[in-house]
């Protein structure tokens, strides 16, 4: 399984980014996709996650209201569509894979397959 992400970048506070994590290398029906992030010297966060097959998706409260996590079954592709962004949304983003699964999961223990990370960096 490979994860890549991409989409990251300077933004002022207040704009808007699209992150996309391209999937490979097996079939992901019923698994969790999720977008996690890591500011500096804090612990890993969960943002947003959906089930593949069938759409269910969970956020975290920090992303309610101003984040959308969707995904393109042809693309085999990942969005997070990020709105309103603030300052202390800056991080390295990072999307990850869950084995198959009924609910969405925040729990990054759960997550067998990391991609790289993309930084997002927002100005105040």
């Amino acid at each position: 399984v490979q994860l890549q992400a991409s989409g990251g970048g300077l933004v002022q506070a207040g704009g808007s980014l699209r992150l996309s994590c391209a999937a490979s290398g097996r079939t992901f029906t019923r698994y969790s996709l999720a977008w996690f992030r890591q500011a500096p010297g804090k612990e890993r966060e969960f943002v947003a996650a959906i089930i593949w097959s069938g759409g269910s998706t969970s956020y975290a409260d920090s992303a309610k209201g101003r984040f959308i996590i969707s995904r393109d079954g042809a693309k085999n592709t990942v969005y997070l569509q990020m709105n309103s962004l603030k300052p202390e949304d800056t991080a390295v983003y990072y999307c990850a894979a869950a084995p198959p699964m009924t609910v969405p999961s925040s729990m990054v223990y759960e997550y067998d397959y990391w991609g790289q990370g993309t930084q997002v960096t927002v100005s105040s």
